[in-house]
């Protein structure tokens, strides 16, 4: 089976972008990535992105946009499709409704407005998950569990396996169950704690990484940060140079 093409979430590195957007998306392309994750400022500086990527030869295949927090997200969705981008992921909604089967069908209905809305752009749209969509078990099944059944056919999932397991879930486990509908993961390592500073290259950590890959293998990899103690760009090299040595061995 093909093995899913890699990517970098440019969150990891926003601090750098912030002074520098087209330098660093240089030095990412000269570590050997060729496709990117936008986070949300992009929606912003959407012509700039544009330009930036050109100039490097990256691509951004998918990005993340908090559009269910938005009462319109045309702009975001705009933004997307003018990057090229096909997926338009929403990174975070914390919310009470995870807490009750209810709730959750309340959030359906968001994630499934905005996939309707995302086809008018020629866009597909998903959803990434934290620690509590983990930790919060109404019936005894994880939040994401549930969400997962009540969504239309063409919504995807970007499972970060990082906060599955911070929410006491098997990430191979999970993955496996979920199926087909995760698309995208989000590869990052450490010891399962939230302290993100203690966040580490993939392979580093206490993470099961081999099994993860092999639970979703035609799933984008993601590499990402949400915060690390040390050189970014070495560590997101580091990651890369683990999960290609992995994949060569597919």
């Amino acid at each position: 089976m093909a093995r899913g093409p890699v990517s970098v979430q440019l969150y990891s590195v926003r601090d750098r972008l912030a002074d520098d957007l087209e330098g660093t998306l240089e030095r990412l392309a000269a570590l050997g990535f060729t496709n990117v994750e936008p986070y949300g400022v992009f929606v912003a500086g959407s012509d700039r992105y544009a330009a930036a990527l050109a100039a490097t030869g990256l691509s951004a295949p998918s990005a993340h946009a908090g559009v269910l927090e938005l009462s319109d997200p045309a702009p975001a969705f705009e933004a997307a499709a003018a990057l090229g981008v096909r997926t338009v992921i929403d990174p975070a909604h914390r919310t009470d409704d995870w807490e009750s089967v209810d709730g959750i069908a309340r959030i359906a209905e968001r994630i499934n407005r905005a996939a309707e809305r995302a086809r008018e752009y020629d866009l597909v749209f998903g959803y990434h998950n934290h620690w509590w969509e983990l930790e919060a078990r109404p019936t005894g099944v994880p939040a994401l569990e549930q969400l997962a059944a009540r969504l239309t056919d063409d919504v995807v999932l970007e499972v970060d396996t990082y906060w599955v397991e911070v929410g006491g879930e098997s990430a191979p486990d999970l993955l496996g169950r979920l199926g087909e509908r995760v698309k995208l993961l989000h590869v990052k390592d450490g010891d399962r704690s939230r302290d993100t500073k203690r966040q580490l290259p993939a392979g580093e950590g206490v993470l099961d990484v081999p099994a993860i890959l092999d639970a979703a293998p035609s799933a984008m990899r993601v590499l990402e940060f949400d915060d690390y103690d040390g050189d970014t760009i070495d560590g997101l090299a580091a990651s890369l140079a683990y999960v290609n040595h992995l994949e060569a061995g597919k």
